[in-house]
């Protein structure tokens, strides 16, 4: 229920106001979304942790903030080095108007990541969006083989979807949004979250292993050994300002550690599903906010 609430609470124009203009909240936000995605970007690679960056926005409604969101992933690569990657998100490039719309935006990223030497990965977002972000993975892959997609372990058929996607990149997280039919207790959604890690490992996949449960982490390391791949054949990914010391605990070891980056001022919905992700993290967010250190 709390998971439920904090997903329509990240919704509410009212809820957004209150929340945004609290003097506590902002310095609270910096933690977690980049304020200056350079310096962040420089700071993470000298702690040799590679980067996925993403410019905060989406459910754009006309083509005009469709191009404004094209131009600032456009402008985000003069701050990636090469080996980095961006996350996008196809409802920020204009898919509620139309699917060719987005691929079309897609596909003018994907050009000109490919010229610096940096990956695209596209972001899994509402289930009603899931059908057109596989058939835009699959017509982007077709000219830009390295493109990534995100598959989300609370949706039932995510361990079918990622059998067929042999030889992509895939980011496998847990999910932050509802949908009929999902599961919705931890145990059945970390259940599955395992199952796609074994079929992904077992496979020929990239896979980018996107959580921050230290029993995930461990059964993904333990996988990893058993189908024989060594620290270049997959990532661990986390978020930025979640976990900073197992960040480079783990890339310490040897393994490739990706930190997705979020920045932008659209940071609300962003920052209230990652509560409803992990509602845990509610508290460690009230602590924050009166902490302020």
């Amino acid at each position: 229920m709390l998971r439920q609430a904090l997903l329509a609470i990240s919704r509410s124009k009212r809820a957004e106001r209150l929340i945004s203009t609290s003097p506590l909240t902002r310095d609270v936000v910096r933690r977690y979304v980049a304020d200056d995605i350079g310096a962040v970007v420089r700071e993470l690679t000298l702690h040799r942790l590679l980067v996925t960056a993403d410019h905060l926005g989406e459910e754009v409604r006309d083509r005009a903030q469709a191009e404004r969101g094209v131009r600032a992933y456009l402008d985000l690569l003069d701050h990636l080095p090469a080996g980095a990657d961006v996350s996008v998100k196809l409802t920020a490039l204009g898919l509620r108007m139309s699917e060719q719309l987005a691929l079309d935006n897609a596909a003018t990223i994907c050009e000109a990541v490919a010229e610096r030497g940096i990956t695209l990965t596209l972001d899994a977002e509402e289930h009603d969006t899931i059908a057109s972000l596989h058939s835009v993975h699959a017509t982007l892959r077709k000219e830009h083989p390295d493109v990534g997609i995100v598959v989300q372990a609370y949706l039932r058929d995510t361990e079918e979807r990622c059998r067929r996607l042999e030889g992509a990149r895939v980011r496998l997280c847990k999910g932050a949004y509802t949908a009929p039919g999902a599961y919705t207790s931890v145990s059945d959604i970390d259940r599955s979250y395992a199952r796609c890690l074994r079929v992904l490992m077992s496979g020929t996949a990239y896979p980018m292993v996107a959580t921050h449960d230290p029993r995930l982490i461990e059964i993904a390391s333990a996988l990893a050994v058993l189908h024989g791949r060594d620290p270049s054949a997959f990532e661990f990914q986390m978020l930025y300002g979640v976990r900073p010391a197992e960040q480079e605990r783990l890339a310490g070891l040897g393994n490739q550690v990706r930190v997705y980056v979020p920045f932008g001022d659209d940071w609300y919905p962003y920052l209230m599903r990652r509560l409803a992700e992990r509602p845990r993290n509610l508290a460690f967010f009230a602590r924050s906010l009166l902490s302020r250190r």
